[in-house]
This record gives structure tokens, C-alpha cells and sequence, in this order.
């Protein structure tokens, strides 16, 4: 047996105290380093019966074979004779197993070379299988970090166990991120490799506000009041469409708060972000309607509604079109994402422009329509003239002619008669 004393558990308790590592797998990591040590010095890596045990009461390890009690012994590496057996174990009896320990002299160097590397592999395997169940479970969640630095474009975040990436994509246009500041993520992907998980964090994806509102809306978490769509453009603005299950429940206030107080806590948690609660209605005009707000809407014609198109045409007033369109499209690009439909806004005086525009245009296809009747009717009427058949001019003096020898003859029967 080899004496370890009482350090490798003290080691195993703090490791399992700062990491959550058990101390089980620093154990069996030891083991199996001494019973790996031992065959490749017996150089035999195919021994089945070879095991170490660790008595943590005395602090003692050792290599034991399990032999087969027999009355003639054939192999020694997995036979022993029941007169050797009786020396282990006065009880033992033919056919029974015992376990011989088989330490070599001396193999305390060998074991802790063996074992620092076996241990050493353990324990990474160990903290990252820690590190991807844990954050396998909080994908799609949001959790606090701290800032540790900015690397390049990317910026990384502790997060407990391991440091997190946001990259550029996914962070807040013109946000400053000071190394050292608490920050609220959303856990976007965990990807394994052969190191440590690499966790993936967003402060851009629309699904961060969904969690905000639930965190402080309680009906959202009883499932009263249900998101039933979010369109946004991070660092600027938001629209939320809301609906409640509950009729007595107002789903737009619930988020708002008593004089604002929920939505306000959620817009300082996104850097004053502008935040639009939209009220969802199945009737679609009245959600395009209301996805467009604040701008008043005098109406929506829906063009087309099926499984490839969706687009609407909607008139404002002049002095709402600009609102209604928002600051380089906005209002209307986070409108459509929200909804679902692509949607055509005019002012009502460009309203008026498109229709006269249809109207004379019309008048123009009428026009030339007519235009071209005439001279139809006219080609007819020419088609026609060339279907009279012609009659040769001397076909037209032989009629003449007969008529006159028939006359004769008739003329001459009377002077006869």
C-alpha cells in the first residue's frame, strides 16, 4: 500500500468547494491512474482483473488482482491455490475470488507521474461538462456578468464558471462597455469544443426584452398577459404586441406599470431604449392599425393575404406621414417585422396623385381603345368592297348583244307568220 495522507482529500474538498467538482472524481481519477501506472509496468495493458483501492481511513492506496481460488493453479495472474488463499482468508473456498494486492516496490514516483496527468485530465473534463450542463440550461435566459475586457470587436463577460463572448453583432450600437461593469445578458448559444464550452451572449436580441418584461411583469409570468411579438432595432427602439388572456385584465397597462413604473425600470435596463406597447388583435387591420402608432391612420386596404404575400396599402393624414414612416423608416421597418405584413404607407394627398394618375390613364386606354374602332369598322368596310366579284368588260358587251339577236329572231317569226 502507498501512504498519501490526508492532503489528497483536503485538495478534493476545496476543489469540490470553489469548482463543484466532487470529490469522487478526483478518487477514481487517482485509481485509475495507479491501475494504468501498474500495467505498463507489468506491460500487460489487457489485464482485466486489476484494480486500485483507496482506504480514505488510513489514507493508503493499492493495486489488488481479483484470483480465482482453484486447486491447481495454470496462470498465476488470475489463479491462486486455496492453500495460498486460506493465508488471505481462513473462510475462502474453491472457485471463490479474492483480491491479492500486487503494489510493486517502490511505485509511489511512477503513480504520482502517472496520476498528476490522469488527474489533471479529469478534472478539465469534468469542469467542462460542469460548465456546459449548467449553461446548456440557461440558454436562452438572461444572467449577470461582469465585464472583463474588449477583445478586437468582441467583448467579454464573466459569467461565473467560464467567460462569455458578445460579439459585435450582438452588442448595443454607441454603447460603452467598461471593463468592470455589471451587465444583464441573454445566454444566445453554448457551443462545445474541446476546451471549455464557449458561451455566446447578446445584449441585441429581441428575445432580452421578452425576459425584462417577464422579470417585471407578474402577469406575464402567470400567463395572463402573452408577447405575442417582438420587432426590434437595439439601442433605439422597441414595439412589443401584447395580448391578454383574461378580459378583465388591460394587457398594454399591465406592462406599463402604476404610472409607469415597470416600463420605465425596463427602459433604464435598456439604456432608455424607446419602448412601444402594441395591443395585438386578430383582425388584421386593426393590428397593422395599431402597430403603426402613434401615428394616426385614416385607412388599410389589404392587397393581398395569402400563403406567399402579405401587403397592405395605407393612407395618412399629410401632417402623419412622416411619424408614421419614422426616422429612416423606422416605424415602419419594426411595423412590418412586428406584424408580419409589408405594408405600403401614403400620405392622402399622395393618395389622391395615385389615383388621378389611374384615372387618366384609364381615360388614355379608353381613348386609344376608340381610336382603333374606327379603324377597324374601316378595314371591314374595305375587306368587303374587294369580295365583290369583278365582271370582264367583254362578258358585259356579249349581254347586250344577245339580247338584241334575240330579238331579231323573234321579229322575223312574225313577218313570217
Amino acid at each position: 500500500m502507498i501512504k498519501i495522507g490526508t492532503a489528497l482529500f483536503e485538495a478534493a474538498e476545496q476543489l469540490e468547494r470553489e469548482k463543484g467538482i466532487s470529490k469522487d472524481v478526483l478518487v477514481s481519477s487517482l485509481c485509475d491512474a495507479l491501475v494504468a501506472a501498474y500495467k505498463k509496468h507489468i506491460k500487460d495493458k489487457d489485464a482485466d482483473n486489476v484494480e486500485a483501492i483507496l482506504d480514505e481511513t488510513t489514507g493508503e492506496i493499492g493495486v489488488f488482482r481479483t484470483k480465482t481460488v482453484v486447486s491447481e493453479v495454470e496462470n498465476e495472474d488470475f489463479e491462486i491455490s486455496l492453500e495460498d488463499a486460506k493465508e488471505i482468508d481462513e473462510e475462502v473456498e474453491l472457485d471463490d475470488e479474492v483480491k491479492i494486492e500486487v503494489t510493486p516496490e517502490n511505485f509511489g514516483r511512477i503513480a504520482a507521474q502517472s496520476a498528476k496527468q490522469v488527474i489533471t485530465q479529469r478534472i478539465r473534463e469534468a469542469e467542462r461538462k460542469l460548465v456546459l450542463d449548467e449553461f446548456l440550461s440557461k440558454k436562452g435566459t438572461l444572467i449577470t456578468g461582469i465585464i472583463q475586457r474588449r477583445d478586437e470587436r468582441n467583448v467579454i463577460v464573466n459569467i461565473g464558471k467560464t467567460d462569455a463572448i458578445m460579439p459585435s453583432r450582438e452588442q448595443i450600437p454607441g454603447e460603452y462597455y467598461k471593463p468592470g461593469n455589471r451587465i444583464r445578458v441573454f445566454v444566445l448559444d453554448v457551443k462545445e469544443t474541446s476546451r471549455l464550452p464557449q458561451v455566446i451572449v447578446s445584449q441585441a436580441h429581441p428575445e432580452i426584452v421578452r425576459e425584462l418584461f417577464e422579470l417585471e411583469v407578474p402577469e406575464i409570468e402567470d400567463g395572463i398577459v402573452e408577447i405575442k411579438s417582438i420587432a426590434r432595432e437595439a439601442g433605439f427602439r422597441t414595439k412589443l404586441a401584447v395580448w391578454s388572456n383574461d378580459p378583465s385584465v388591460d394587457s398594454v397597462g399591465a406592462c406599463i406599470g402604476p404610472r409607469g413604473s415597470r416600463i420605465q425600470t425596463i427602459v433604464s435596463e435598456l439604456k432608455n431604449e424607446k419602448i412601444d406597447i402594441v395591443r395585438y388583435s386578430e383582425d388584421p387591420v386593426e393590428y397593422i392599425v395599431n402597430a403603426l402608432s402613434p401615428a394616426r391612420i385614416v385607412s388599410v386596404d389589404i392587397l393581398a393575404d395569402d400563403e406567399n404575400r402579405k401587403e397592405v396599402f395605407v393612407i395618412v393624414p399629410d401632417d402623419q406621414l412622416s411619424l408614421a414612416i419614422g426616422r429612416e423608416g423606422q416605424n415602419v421597418r419594426l411595423a412590418h417585422r412586428l406584424t408580419g405584413w409589408k405594408i405600403d404607407i401614403k400620405s392622402q394627398t399622395q393618395a389622391r396623385a395615385l389615383e388621378d394618375e389611374r384615372e387618366r390613364q384609364m381615360l388614355e386606354e379608353m381613348k386609344a381603345q376608340q381610336e382603333e374602332q374606327p379603324s377597324a369598322q374601316e378595314e371591314a368596310v374595305d375587306n368587303n368592297e374587294q369580295d365583290v366579284p369583278v365582271v370582264d368588260e367583254e362578258q358585259n358587251n356579249e349581254i347586250p348583244q344577245a339580247e338584241e339577236n334575240v330579238q331579231q329572231e323573234e321579229q322575223t317569226q312574225e313577218e313570217n307568220a
